[in-house]
Formats: structure tokens, sequence, C-alpha cells
């Protein structure tokens, strides 16, 4: 596995990284005992960059990961998020930036991992009701106190990534991006080459839609919340996977997955983009991390690109309360 600089801070991290929100929640039934043997198979293959979040489970899959890593700290770039509010209960409380709720957020996250530092802490919203230099002023704070070492936002726009930056460096912008998702490239990706910020994309797979294995909205499981993605819906269902036969062509020519090739098509976007595919299984671990093998030829580049130009997946990439959130 080879590694990738992120932002111009000194942050280094593998060229792919493992998401651990599923572990938890989001996507049907979990297994902590098969979870923490993927979060150690992935740094057995060289993954080093664990993602998760404290609205994951929520607040169980920040235990999670630091219950897989007690004994192997010094091999992980442990990131994680705060913002999105929720109640032990589940409850969505809203968004929150404001300088005394990142001091609360960080230390939280602290105990939970059972860890005395963060390596990149990410605001995962944007708060519209509080001013990015403040949240960022308090992210800095952080830095100086030893308790996180590099900053990233998560679906920030252009405008407020600039004024973050101005504030204290910003590592890492992390946004969904994958074929099925080019949003980034209309005015994002051109602002975080500009400040020297790395991106890290994640559902790099369409939430599971590039692998060709989900067939059918039936085919998940009923608590998966994929069920209420627009793009998952029966309408839109069949449109894109038309868009999947694309994919699912190329990696018969190169005896690979259709996962493979959406993950080295994303690895091919540059050397400052670091694609962070979901996982709670092993098997499926082992597969993503393969596809940094795969090269793509510029004839399958041009076909993934005639297939899926910028907005060709049919349906929002969230439901509508959920859009309003993302490039703020």
């Amino acid at each position: 596995m080879n590694n990738k600089k992120l932002g111009q801070q000194g942050l280094e991290v593998s060229e792919q990284g493992l998401g651990c929100m599923g572990m938890s929640e989001f996507y049907g039934e979990s297994d902590e005992g098969e979870a923490i043997r993927t979060i150690h198979r992935a740094l057995e293959l060289g993954v080093t960059l664990l993602d998760t979040a404290d609205m994951y489970g929520p607040f169980t899959n920040e235990k999670l990961v630091g219950k897989a890593i007690t004994d192997r700290r010094d091999q992980v770039v442990l990131a994680t998020k705060f913002g999105n509010v929720r109640g032990e209960d589940g409850e969505r409380l809203g968004i929150r930036g404001d300088a005394e709720y990142v001091r609360e957020a960080c230390d939280a996250s602290l105990k939970r991992l059972g860890v005395d530092h963060i390596d990149l802490y990410y605001q995962h919203r944007v708060d519209p009701n509080t001013e990015i230099e403040e949240t960022v002023g308090a992210m800095k704070e952080l830095v100086d106190a030893g308790k996180v070492r590099y900053l990233g936002l998560s679906e920030a726009g252009p405008d407020t990534i600039r004024r973050a930056h101005e504030v204290h460096p910003i590592s890492a912008l992390q946004t969904e991006y994958s074929l099925w998702t080019r949003d980034p490239e209309q005015g994002i990706l051109e602002t975080t080459r500009e400040l020297g910020i790395g991106f890290v994309a994640y559902s790099p797979l369409g939430r599971g839609f590039l692998t060709g294995a989900i067939k059918s909205p039936e085919d998940l499981d009923e608590g998966d919340f994929r069920r209420f993605n627009p793009r998952f819906k029966e309408e839109a269902f069949e449109r894109n996977m038309e868009l999947v036969r694309t994919v699912e062509a190329i990696a018969d020519e190169h005896g690979a997955k259709p996962s493979q090739i959406a993950i080295a098509w994303v690895l091919s976007r540059g050397e400052d983009v670091v694609p962070i595919p979901g996982t709670k299984r092993v098997r499926y671990l082992e597969e993503n991390v393969a596809a940094s093998e795969l090269t793509l030829g510029e004839d399958d580049l041009e076909k993934l690109d005639e297939a899926f130009p910028v907005g060709a997946a049919e349906g929002e990439r969230y439901p509508s309360a959920g859009m309003q959130t993302v490039n703020l």
C-alpha cells in the first residue's frame, strides 16, 4: 500500500483508508467481532487511515474503533468528526459548530476512543448558524493543546473552505466522490488544489451500488438507511443499474470486481485524492485493498467518463433534508 500526503502540514496516510461507519449503524446488522477483525486486517495490509465520527452509532463506532486499536495506536492515522449532534437514543438534534461544543465534542471523542490525541479532526457538517471562523478557531485551540494534530472539513463549499483555511491550515476536505457522484469536480477540487488541501473521498463505491451486488432495493435489510436514499428508490434504481453495467463490463476485461474498478477510478483522480471505502467484513476489505494494484488504461477511463458524466446518477445523493447540509 503506497502512501499519499494530505495537505501541506505533514499528514501522510495510506492511499486507501477504511470507513468504519457501517460497522455500527446504517447498513444493517452489526457484528463487533468481525468489525474488529476487519480493522486489524486493514492494518496488516498497510491501511493506516481509519475514519469514524461521534454520530455513528451514535457514539458506539468510536468506542469500537478505540477498542480495535488499543494495542496498535502507533499504526493508525485516526480520523473522527463532530458537528452532527445526536442524543443517546439516536435522535438527531441538529448541527453545532460553536466553540463550546467543539471543545466538548473533542473531549468526549478522546474518551470514547481511549486516546490522548486525534490525528485528523473534521467538522462533519458546517453549522449555518455559526461563523466558520469561530468553529475553526476553536479547532485551532485543540491543535495548540495537543489534543488534535491536523484539521479537516467535511461537505464544505469553496467559500467556507477558504475562510476556514485562513484561520488555520486545513489538511483535508472529506466529501462524497465516486463515479456517480462527481460533484466535487465543479469547484470543490479546484479550491482544495489551489489551497494545497488533500481530498478524502467517502462512499467511493456509491454506498455499495457500484459493486453491482445490489440487484434490487429489496436486497437491502429492513433497517438499511439506503432504502430512504433517492438513488435506491425503485424509480431511479433501474436507470442507475444501467450505469453499473459499464463498470461490470470493464471489470470483466480486467478479471476484477466492479468495486475494484470504482476504487481504481477514484485513485486515478490524483495524488491528493484518498478514497475511504467502508466495509464491515474482511472479505470485502481485501477486495477493496486489491484495487490499489489495478491500473486503468486511457480507454477504460474514457469509457467511464462517457458513461458517468457529472450528474449521471438518477436522484439526489441524500433525501432533501440531508442535501440542505452539504456544500455550505
